[in-house]
């Protein structure tokens, strides 16, 4: 009896909260996965030190991810990996992807974000054009939409460096698709979240936050624009969606959301109410504060730092394309998923731990 070929994928920005889910479910799915990290004098692999492989021996075991050293600002590396790993499958979640941090190094944000999927198609072109790639686009490129609901069709208005440079590598995937048959393929994914997220990202930070408001029964959350909506959606799910995609006959292009939204004013309540704050808001802009209507103390507050100089109101996706053509549609209702990062913080917080 012959024995079927293990998929070979290759994750770039495997250490990552997207990273992370994908690599979990592609070896549930008993591929070989490569995962590519920067190499850094710190440790950057604390969401994938449980499926990493930590010596050459462990290399050849099923349920472990198998560690390339790479990075996006590099045509040469980028060439050298692809050839070495021969992928059947190349997912990119790399980026810069703060977009407030992205106004601070556009530069950079550019090259990584914007030129670092040229430098993979490019090598893809040259190694095997048959590699199947996929491009993790973001519901920021349709910035201000003058639609309150985007879709597929939706033109881009890109309102940061980070969206700017996010179009660009959306339009570079299609680019290869349309001129040279390589089959790339995008998944515009709006707002998604996990306890994976990072400490800078503002769902985390209020969970992070008010967590240990809790627990130590002092403390105040800072935080920047109270109304901004956006559609927060399940990580994990999106994750296990980004293979669907690329198991298709033809390559595609797919919005994945959730189809609702909320403010982060209303996230920080509904945090709030699970860890049985009761929230109340005084003042207004810059002085706007929110106070625990039990114990009367402030603990959140406004810091103009944290405001980016154009930011985007309102983001919510509608992925009626995805559940037709994939039989997809999100299956955690954000309440349900505060509940998941608080439990985990809270586990996390005992443990002095971040992830």
């Amino acid at each position: 009896m012959t024995m079927q070929k293990r998929k070979v994928a290759l994750i770039i920005g495997v250490t990552g909260q997207d990273g992370s889910y994908l690599a979990e479910f592609l070896l549930k799915k008993k591929y070989i996965v490569y995962g590519m990290v920067r190499r850094s004098s710190m440790p950057n692999t604390q969401r994938i030190d449980h499926i990493l492989a930590k010596s050459r021996f462990e290399e050849n075991s099923k349920n472990k991810i198998r560690r390339e050293y790479g990075d996006l600002s590099s045509s040469t590396q980028i060439l050298n990996l692809i050839k070495r790993v021969k992928p059947d499958e190349i997912y990119n979640l790399g980026a810069q992807s703060h977009v407030r941090v992205s106004f601070d190094v556009p530069e950079y944000t550019y090259d990584i974000v914007g030129i670092g999927p040229l430098r993979i198609l490019e090598a893809i072109k040259t190694i095997n054009p048959k590699i199947k790639y996929l491009q993790a686009s973001s519901s920021e490129m349709f910035g201000n939409s003058k639609q309150k609901i985007q879709n597929e069709d939706t033109p881009f208005s890109p309102g940061s460096p980070y969206a700017s440079a996010k179009t660009l590598g959306y339009w570079t995937a299609k680019n290869y698709r349309d001129n040279f048959k390589i089959f790339a393929s995008n998944s515009i994914m709006f707002n998604h979240e996990s306890p994976r997220r990072g400490i800078n990202f503002v769902t985390k930070k209020i969970v992070r936050s008010l967590c240990e408001i809790k627990k130590n029964r002092n403390g105040i959350l800072y935080l920047g624009n109270l109304n901004a909506r956006r559609d927060w959606g399940y990580a994990k799910e999106y994750s296990e969606m980004m293979w669907k995609i690329l198991q298709l006959k033809k390559p595609d292009d797919f919005v994945i959301s959730t189809k609702e939204n909320c403010s982060v004013r209303q996230f920080v309540e509904k945090v709030g109410r699970e860890l049985d704050f009761q929230i109340v808001w005084k003042g207004k802009k810059e002085k706007e504060i929110g106070i625990d209507k039990k114990t009367k103390k402030i603990i959140v507050k406004i810091d103009p730092e944290f405001y980016r100089p154009n930011d985007i109101m309102s983001l919510l996706g509608d992925s009626s394309k995805a559940k037709k053509v994939l039989k997809w549609k999100s299956q955690t209702s954000l309440q349900q998923l505060i509940k998941i990062m608080i439990k985990k913080e809270q586990s996390l917080i005992r443990q002095n731990r971040l992830y």
